[in-house]
């Protein structure tokens, strides 16, 4: 029931510009702004335009309730403690994980879609992940893709459509990734189903299956519940297969890639 009301009110702010709590608290806020106007009026006698905020009074200080909020933080904070050479990004967010990295050390970026901005230590790349020799092997040993890989071959942004587009997206990932090298991946996971054009909802175990047929073997697992609390995983199995049968919620993997001769081993 929780996903479902978030659904319908990301509906209808995002793609329709309704914000109903937005709206609810703006209202709210009426009465105490006129009272407010009235009182400074009476104390200050300079030029006062209108100009009302009306939703303010009782927000936070910043916002926390995000699962972006905290999947950005904990993947960008593994990073700066691996400092590795070379990072690479696919697809996340350039105004939030992208920004908190390029923080402390250069980045380069991938996206299917165009990037005009100039963005000091942000190097971008267009490239489509779906097709194969998009990037050379063996390019980089830390990689990111955070909350993208769903979207791939669904066309919301532009890509082909293509129902086995991660599939393409996750091979190419593990192909451009230096032997020993690091993927951080985020999705949304729960019952698999497409949610289309929106996204694509994984079994956290399948999806863990299908990376380790490509050397990725699972280092750390995280998750960020519905009410945005992250929880750290002590038994991927266990945590998996419960996660599995829920509706929703958004799956933090961490791989890494075994040699070939490491791999034939596990």
């Amino acid at each position: 029931m929780l996903h479902l009301i978030k659904k319908i009110n990301w509906f209808l702010c995002a793609q329709l510009g309704i914000d109903l709590r937005l709206l609810f608290r703006s209202i709210r806020g009426i009465p105490r702004y006129i009272v407010d106007f009235r009182i400074f009026r009476t104390q200050y006698k300079g030029k006062i335009k209108i100009l009302p905020c009306l939703a303010d009074y009782d927000q936070e200080g910043g916002s926390t309730k995000s699962e972006y909020f905290w999947q950005d933080l904990f993947v960008a904070q593994n990073i700066f403690h691996a400092k590795p050479v070379k990072h690479v990004d696919i697809g996340s967010r350039i105004d939030s994980f992208v920004a908190h990295v390029a923080s402390f050390r250069e980045i380069e970026v991938f996206d299917i879609r165009a990037v005009t901005s100039k963005i000091p230590g942000v190097f971008f790349r267009q490239a489509d992940f779906m097709k194969i020799g998009s990037v050379e092997s063996q390019y980089c040993e830390s990689l990111s893709c955070l909350h993208a890989l769903e979207h791939f071959g669904l066309g919301r942004y532009g890509d082909p459509l293509n129902p086995e587009g991660y599939k393409l997206g996750l091979k190419n990932m593990a192909r451009i990734l230096k032997d020993d090298g690091v993927l951080y991946l985020s999705v949304p996971i729960g019952v698999e189903r497409v949610e289309f054009n929106a996204h694509r909802v994984f079994n956290p175990t399948l999806l863990r299956k299908e990376a380790s047929m490509l050397q990725l073997e699972l280092s750390e697992f995280a998750w960020v519940d519905q009410v945005n609390v992250l929880h750290q995983s002590s038994n991927f199995q266990k945590d998996m297969f419960y996660l599995s049968e829920q509706d929703y919620n958004l799956g933090i993997f961490t791989f890494k890639k075994m040699a070939q001769s490491d791999a034939k081993l596990v």
